[in-house]
């Protein structure tokens, strides 16, 4: 096993070949309907107050599975959306680790006018990593990462994104913030295991066979996975194109409108394996994962900082996390 993998969470192209062959009902030739004219979206996305909500997470510590940090940072995540107005379900499930370890696992999901039928679904995991295995110091390996980018960012920009709606309450579309839970707990570098099947996205494949509401589905969904880290490129991933191409068109054509072309580059990126499969694979949602790749990278295509002990507030760049998320204010704002 390598000390500094490219990429963990990156399949081989074999796998995606054999994923593509398997699949027989692929999301890729749908379209993301019912977009208006793409007329520049004027509500502003304020990166400071995304900023903000990541540090309140952090706050907490480390917010690895079957801690009390995770317990109670949850326990505010849920409130914040319900101070915004939001339904709010708390899923709660029992799984299992790679390890054997059962994990209490919450996914949280707040709705925004769940009486309609016609929705959107964005999302993000909300735990942490529970060892830095990535870090250059072996000593760090078993230590809980703060998990400010992978964890926090994601989530900080949905709470963002849930303040603005309920501030400008004008569309025709309800949506569905779900924070993931237990998408971290994936087999560790130093682990002797062999890993059997996909040891990560536990909870979103529990939602995806276990859907918060019967028959639930939404025009699209969008996962943010490490949104707000310092010099952040976002290419287009692979898994992505294949299921949901459209809705990768209709976000990065959002991009260039918002303009932030510069971030979110027309090349493909890697094949990654991200809570967006599930829902892609088992609820027939086309979903597409903004993530960012740094393809010279020489410790991981991830950035510098993935899964080690530098993932803090200290490399948090409010500029990134504007530029997802007034991406997906036009996104949302286009939706008729």
């Amino acid at each position: 096993m390598n000390r500094f993998p490219v990429n963990i969470k990156v399949a081989t192209f074999s796998l995606l070949l054999l994923s593509i062959v398997l699949s027989s009902s692929s999301c890729g030739g749908q379209k993301a309907t019912n977009q208006t004219e793409d007329s520049v979206v004027s509500i502003q996305f304020n990166e400071d107050s995304a900023y903000s909500f990541c540090q309140s997470q952090c706050d907490f510590g480390p917010r690895e599975m079957n801690s009390e940090a995770h317990d109670r940072c949850g326990k505010w995540i849920a409130a914040k959306f319900r101070g915004y107005g939001m339904q709010v379900i708390e899923q709660e499930a029992l799984l299992t680790g790679f390890d054997g370890t059962k994990l209490k696992a919450t996914n949280i999901i707040a709705s925004y006018r769940p009486e309609l039928d016609e929705r959107l679904l964005i999302c993000a995991h909300w735990d942490t990593r529970p060892w830095a295995d990535g870090d250059f110091n072996e000593e760090n390996w078993h230590t809980p990462i703060m998990g400010a980018n992978d964890g926090a960012s994601g989530v900080g920009v949905m709470l963002e994104l849930a303040r603005l709606v309920k501030a400008n309450d004008s569309l025709a579309v309800g949506i569905d913030f779900i924070c993931f839970d237990a998408e971290d707990y994936g087999t560790p570098n130093w682990s002797e295991r062999e890993e059997e099947g996909n040891t990560w996205a536990l909870g979103s494949n529990y939602w995806a066979e276990n859907p918060h509401m019967d028959g639930y589905t939404a025009r699209f969904g969008i996962l943010l996975d490490m949104v707000g880290g310092v010099g952040a490129t976002f290419y287009q991933e692979l898994m992505s194109k294949h299921y949901a191409k459209s809705v990768v068109d209709l976000v990065w054509k959002a991009a260039r409108k918002a303009g932030y072309s510069a971030m979110f580059s027309e090349f493909e990126g890697a094949t990654i394996t991200d809570d967006h499969i599930p829902l892609n694979q088992i609820a027939k949602i086309p979903t597409i994962d903004i993530i960012p790749y740094y393809p010279d990278n020489y410790i991981s295509s991830f950035g510098p900082t993935w899964h080690t002990l530098d993932d803090n507030m200290d490399n948090i760049d409010r500029n990134t996390l504007k530029a997802v998320g007034q991406t997906l204010v036009q996104v949302i704002y286009s939706q008729k």
